[in-house]
């Protein structure tokens, strides 16, 4: 049977091939501009080196097209994970091939090596059986901490873990963590239960909208995706983006949700989307040539109300435009509203992508529960669909409370991670 976490796995003397999400942004000098999923991956990574394990790490950047991109190389990242380790991470020239082979195979227990960008062979995406069956050969052991990507069926996340076999696979850190809040959240609520979702487009949030209606107490939208829903109460939206085509199932939606669904009051409208627009306030319909861009002070206030009574939040997905600073007071407020019901003993959950973005700009990320590393893993496993990535008996038991002693998560600590 499969190792269920990486602290349980015999890692020393062993090359242990660790899937690590190293999908960072970086500036155009190359140098990066958030850190976070280089830092999730430590403790995973210090487990294996600190047990005299030999970690070898796999992950992609970016989109490279035809083979090795310069401006895809992860050698910036070893060269950060180097300084946040105090160790020296040597950086492979590929993923596979002979002289990759040969560094591996000088590994000292305690070393960390850094293979080239993945997607620098295009059969990774393809999960192509001969190149995993490489990737496979460089390790004795298998540790999937790479939950940005869970939901992929690459050879570096799945056509490995097949090739090793149950018995040398398992989780790391991350992904324990990652499915105990998730999990606990969509299956064992505290309750309130109140949903937060946003972005531009309904079609995005469908599925993760029906899921929550079985489990959420409240589900509160805003962003774009809310215009849509106005086109179905029959209001005018102006020029706001919205999913004409859509209309009808947002109608369903909202009569499935039997008055579940809170939907702005008022409207932060304005003619252009800019840093000096000037913008004014508009309850029920957005007049022709002008535009929706964030929740108004009356919506902010309802929000902020049902947040701060909640004793489970996930919110996926901003409320405007934050980006911009006219329109950036919903999201600000619905954060400041998360970090106080997180106060009052409720377990807070940001569902990567734009809303961990946009807490993190805020600074406020240190005081929420927990802020996802993927943005789109996140709202496949709020769909409630399966990583095919991560054996389903895996994820039953770090959801279903199997190392938090059965009951549900009630604060950071509890998931025994750090």
């Amino acid at each position: 049977m499969a190792k269920k976490t990486v602290k349980e796995m015999p890692v020393a003397g062993k090359k242990v091939l660790v899937r690590v999400d190293f999908n960072v942004p970086l500036d155009e000098q190359g140098h990066i501009t958030d850190d976070r999923r280089i830092a999730a991956a430590l403790p995973t990574i210090r487990s294996i080196v600190d047990r005299g394990g030999k970690a070898i790490l796999m992950s992609h950047l970016g989109r490279p097209k035809n083979g090795p991109e310069a401006k895809f190389s992860l050698r910036p990242v070893a060269a950060h994970l180097g300084q946040l380790l105090h160790k020296t991470v040597k950086l492979a020239p590929d993923s596979v091939g002979p002289a990759v082979q040969k560094m591996v195979g000088e590994m000292r227990d305690g070393d960390v090596v850094l293979l080239e960008n993945t997607r620098f062979h295009k059969e990774e995406e393809k999960n192509d059986a001969t190149y995993a069956a490489e990737l496979a050969g460089l390790g004795d052991l298998y540790v999937n901490d790479a939950f940005g990507t869970a939901h992929r069926q690459h050879a570096s996340t799945f056509g490995v873990a097949e090739k090793l076999g149950a018995g040398r696979t398992g989780v790391g850190f991350l992904i324990e963590k990652e499915l105990k809040f998730l999990g606990s959240a969509l299956e064992h609520p505290q309750r309130p239960f109140v949903a937060i979702l946003g972005g531009a487009k309904v079609s995005d949030k469908i599925a993760v909208i029906e899921n929550l209606l079985s489990k959420a107490d409240t589900v509160l939208i805003g962003g774009a995706m809310a215009y849509t829903f106005f086109l179905a109460q029959g209001k005018t939206v102006g020029n706001s983006l919205c999913e004409k085509g859509k209309v009808d199932l947002a109608k369903q939606l909202l009569q499935k949700a039997g008055g579940k669904i809170l939907l702005p009051v008022d409207t932060v409208i304005a003619s252009e989307m800019t840093d000096t627009a000037a913008t004014r306030i508009v309850e029920g319909d957005i007049p022709a040539g002008q535009e929706g861009f964030d929740i108004g002070p009356k919506t902010i206030q309802i929000y902020s109300q049902k947040i701060r009574q909640a004793k489970t939040v996930v919110w996926n997905g901003p409320m405007g435009v934050f980006e911009k600073k006219p329109f950036q007071a919903g999201t600000k407020a619905v954060a400041h509203a998360v970090t106080e019901a997180t106060g009052g003993g409720a377990v807070t959950i940001i569902g990567g992508g734009d809303s961990a973005a946009a807490i993190e700009q805020f600074g406020l990320s240190e005081k929420v529960s927990h802020v996802s590393t993927g943005g789109g893993a996140s709202l496949e496993f709020m769909e409630g669909k399966g990583f095919p990535c991560i054996d389903n008996w895996i994820i039953n038991e770090l959801m279903f409370g199997a190392f938090v002693g059965g009951e549900p998560i009630s604060s950071p600590e509890a998931t025994g991670v750090f």
